[in-house]
């Protein structure tokens, strides 16, 4: 999953939390700014805090990031930086990111990996 979900979809679980709220609100703001209400990913976003758990609309909105370019975007990669930031600031946050980045390793037939290259083959 790439930075800009994995910020997102551990930022869904923390939103009570001011620190994150805030950030995820700043994440949201700028998204729209930057896109428009219209827009995949913002579309996306607002699905995802109804249906969290969604692997429909996490694709959805990992496909439109990087087809909007939103990892090749300072403002939104500092955005998502001070998102992530908080959410390992709080209890076991750093450890819910490492989750949700592990959820979406998976693979049929062998992986093998080390310090280089990964090689899938099946």
């Amino acid at each position: 999953m790439d930075i800009f979900t994995s910020a997102i979809m551990a930022a869904l679980g923390n939103l009570g939390v001011k620190a994150v709220g805030d950030a995820y609100e700043g994440v949201k703001a700028l998204v729209q700014r930057k896109f428009g209400a219209d827009h995949k990913m913002t579309k996306a976003i607002e699905e995802l805090e109804q249906e969290p758990d969604s692997d429909g609309w996490k694709l959805v909105l990992q496909e439109a990031a990087k087809k909007a370019g939103a990892d090749k975007d300072a403002e939104i990669m500092k955005a998502v930086q001070a998102l992530l930031d908080a959410v390992k600031a709080q209890p076991g946050g750093e450890k819910a990111i490492q989750q949700i980045i592990n959820q979406q390793v998976s693979g049929s037939g062998h992986i093998f990996s080390g310090s280089g290259n990964v090689t899938v083959t099946k």
